[in-house]
């Protein structure tokens, strides 16, 4: 071959080398620091986990008890909103939260991991399985009638939790298995939504309802047209939210609905934004500089259209995630787990061993066999395609993972044994210890995995 072909095709093999390597970068970047965050976040709920068992078998128990039943809130002659400083962080701190989880849900659905039938078979499959198999292991190990309510429990996968044990893996496992995580914890969730909106909502008020679904469907007419303001979703979003509140059906629900009244897309195209950013550069170089250390009336009519441009550029859903994210995984989540957490073990209350046992092995075992034998039968059948990289021994290891069921469970033992408080501590027992094995045992079989991945 002639030196000048060679050269040619060195040149084309270097090209096509980095185009690849930035279009990964494009891709993974954003998953990678949505991980990190998932990671960190997941430190700061053990943290506060901890605070909270500390403090409430302390000496001080007693002000852990009666700060979070402080009342708060409003009452008029018409229209009384008053409530436990708890019910204010479960159900309107959370209906961020979920809030959250809807815009990550109306994303993947439509441009992420799960906008197709073949990205989203396998952590479709995986959810069923750890949905599913968890709740048959509790209505039949479930021998007392009271707590049967308690069966959507061990349904949900805490994605910071399990996040934050993967990452302690570093490259022992790859990027996707962390990838099907993620989506798995997404379908997992909506599933979880799903059961709290049917079976653990009160007695409902459908007028009240269908004001509540009135107004959503004027915002969503409105983001189909093309109309989207912060300021008046936040203002109908209250007024929905309090609507859900009050007519039985758990406000939390409504964070979920109001986040698909978000648009995905941008008002304006890259080029177009790229051509218009050009022309304000030139302007800003070409513009009357003062002397003062200040803006000339044309350098701030510039960076006035700049910041208009920039709005109409942005995806109204990608930045309110990004907005949104570090809230929920510093704040909002943290502040749950020190409020539901706090479990008295040196308290009078008897507990229900029963329920503490039966929750434990749903997490356990209903998670870890049940998502490995449903997406290990459906691989077997040629119903979904497992990535290359990802082995039958990390999908098993990933399955006692998502064991660790911690904020949507116990936000759910919360909802389904309301008013009982024996109930209630036994379940967040249950969680714990079941949490913590899940991810002690999926830690080690993930670990311990035979060859190093390169």
């Amino acid at each position: 071959m002639p030196k000048q072909s060679l050269e040619y095709f060195c040149k084309i093999d270097i090209f096509i080398h980095e185009e690849k390597k930035m279009i990964k970068k494009i891709i993974l970047t954003p998953f990678q620091k949505f991980v990190k965050i998932e990671s960190f976040s997941g430190i700061l709920l053990m943290i506060t986990t901890l605070i909270a068992l500390i403090w409430a078998n302390s000496q001080f128990g007693d002000s852990y008890q009666s700060i979070w039943k402080y009342e708060l809130g409003f009452t008029s002659e018409h229209f009384e909103l008053k409530k436990p400083l708890i019910l204010w962080i479960n159900d309107g701190l959370m209906a961020i939260f979920f809030f959250l989880i809807g815009l990550e849900i109306k994303r993947e659905f439509l441009i992420g991991e799960l906008n197709s039938m073949k990205k989203i078979a396998f952590p479709l499959f995986g959810a069923l399985g750890g949905m599913f198999v968890p709740v048959l292991f509790f209505f039949i190990l479930n021998d007392n009638p009271e707590t049967l309510k308690g069966w959507g429990i061990p349904m949900a996968t805490d994605i910071a939790f399990s996040l934050a044990v993967l990452n302690l893996l570093g490259n022992r496992v790859p990027l996707s298995l962390k990838i099907f995580l993620t989506a798995f914890a997404i379908v997992d969730d909506l599933g979880a939504v799903l059961v709290i909106a049917i079976f653990y909502s009160g007695n409902i008020s459908f007028v009240l309802l269908l004001i509540a679904m009135l107004l959503l469907a004027v915002l969503y007419l409105l983001s189909f047209k093309g109309y989207y303001s912060k300021y008046l979703n936040i203002i109908v979003g209250i007024v929905i939210w309090t609507l859900f509140l009050k007519s039985g059906v758990h406000p939390t629900l409504a964070g979920i609905l109001l986040a698909f009244a978000v648009p995905v897309r941008q008002k304006i195209q890259t080029s177009d934004f790229i051509d218009n950013l050009v022309n304000i550069t030139e302007n800003i170089k070409g513009a009357v500089i003062s002397e003062k250390p200040i803006l000339s009336n044309q350098q701030l009519a510039e960076i006035d259209d700049l910041e208009d441009w920039t709005k109409d550029y942005q995806s109204p859903l990608q930045h309110l995630e990004h907005k949104l994210h570090n809230w929920v995984a510093y704040f909002i989540i943290p502040v749950f787990a020190l409020a539901n957490a706090g479990v008295m073990f040196n308290s009078d209350v008897e507990l229900d061993v029963s329920l503490i046992r039966n929750i434990i092995i749903c997490l356990i075992l209903g998670k870890g066999l049940g998502i490995t034998s449903v997406i290990l039968l459906a691989k077997k059948i040629n119903l979904l395609i497992v990535p290359e990289d990802i082995s039958n021994r990390q999908i098993v290891g990933v399955s006692f993972l998502a064991g660790i069921g911690f904020t949507m469970a116990i936000f759910i033992a919360s909802l389904a044994f309301k008013g009982n408080d024996v109930f209630i501590d036994s379940a967040k027992i249950g969680i714990l210890i079941g949490s913590l094995i899940s991810a002690i045992i999926g830690y080690f079989i993930l670990k311990t995995k035979p060859k190093t991945l390169k």
